[in-house]
């Protein structure tokens, strides 16, 4: 059987490497806040060229607290893609913002930028984009609407580690570049762990504040923050997988060549394009019956995974939050269906499921 994905067997190489930075950090005495988180936050902005990375203690918080540090009223709206793991819209529900779904693009799943100021309204304080897969979105035209309209930026780079678009790496283009480290993100920590990225002093101020209960300064609470620190230990996991990030990427990246080169016409392909590096956090393929093809594909071993089987409007969370009807999402979590792609995968195995998928 070949898994979807195997966490165990994906950080089997850096087993070693791994347990001697749980010793160190254990030897420490340091567990919060310490040298490890500030080691992880340093090399992570400077990759990225950004002058501030602020460790957070997952990817939900990311965006939450970047929606937060704008001081936006009750009611103010966000505009975000209809296509997208829920997370995204619980940050804006959860500031009390309204959530402004657009449609994707069928082809890259990512948010329509021709889309975006048909949505904009008097109310409309940011754009909420989400690298969907491992795919940057079309970031030039989402820059050029941010700045007609005096709106801010914020990029949920969940799934899009190492990903750019016309060679700038994603979390760059706006105010906060916002991260999950999730254990099966292509940059994983062994639990949950997130990050921040931005270049405005005052806003990482004001990330670094609220992360840590409000407070600058230990027993003095400027605002009503939350606790959401990136953990000493997960800090010093991350710098170990950190280093191997580019040949986590390359790796994925050439499983993702075989199944292009080799999967028939018969299955709806990620679209590839010179302005982007995708890194295949998922490799995704869509097929009008797709619930028999992941079944066929089980039987002769092979699991898959759905993302996302139920798009975030169709949601009983989101009744009385979101309205409206976004059929071009629906298509897309109704066909939708991820291949295994992970640095745990051998080229044979997916020359493999390329060979059972055509037969379907």
């Amino acid at each position: 059987m070949i898994d979807y994905e195997n966490l165990g067997l994906l950080n089997k190489p850096f087993f070693e490497e791994l347990k001697a930075a749980f010793n160190e950090t254990l030897e420490s005495g340091w567990y919060i806040l310490g040298n490890k988180v500030k080691e992880f936050e340093e090399a992570y902005a400077a990759y990225h060229g950004s002058k501030h990375c602020i460790g957070l203690a997952n990817g939900l918080d990311a965006l939450t607290l970047a929606l937060r540090a704008f001081n936006f009223e009750p009611g103010d709206e966000v505009i975000v893609p209809s296509n997208t793991y829920i997370a995204t819209i619980l940050s804006i529900a959860q500031c009390n913002l309204k959530p402004v779904l657009v449609e994707p693009d069928i082809h890259t799943y990512n948010i329509d930028a021709s889309k975006i100021e048909a949505a904009i309204t008097p109310r409309t304080r940011a754009i909420m984009v989400v690298h969907l897969y491992g795919k940057s979105c079309e970031m030039d035209k989402i820059v050029a609407i941010k700045e007609k309209y005096n709106l801010k930026l914020i990029e949920d780079c969940a799934q899009s580690h190492a990903a750019s678009f016309k060679g700038q790496l994603t979390g760059t283009f706006g105010e906060y570049g916002a991260f999950s480290f999730y254990p099966t993100k292509n940059l994983g920590a062994l639990g949950d762990a997130g990050a921040i990225l931005c270049n405005d002093d005052t806003l990482a101020v004001a990330m670094r504040r609220l992360r840590n209960y409000g407070s600058d300064i230990k027993y003095h609470n400027e605002v009503v923050g939350v606790n959401s620190r990136l953990d000493e230990i997960q800090a010093a996991f991350l710098l170990i997988k950190f280093k191997y990030l580019q040949q986590i990427t390359d790796h994925k990246r050439k499983l993702a060549a075989i199944y292009h080169e080799g999967l028939k016409s018969d299955f709806i392909k990620p679209v590839v394009h010179p302005d982007y590096f995708d890194v295949y956090h998922i490799y995704n393929i869509r097929h009008e019956r797709r619930d028999a093809l992941k079944q066929y594909l089980l039987e002769n071993g092979v699991k898959t995974d759905i993302h996302y089987p139920i798009p975030p409007h169709q949601q009983k969370a989101m009744k009385g939050i979101i309205t409206g009807e976004y059929p071009i999402s629906e298509e897309i979590h109704r066909t939708t269906l991820s291949l295994p792609c992970s640095y745990c995968h051998t080229t044979a195995d997916i020359e493999k499921v390329v060979e059972v998928i055509n037969k379907f």
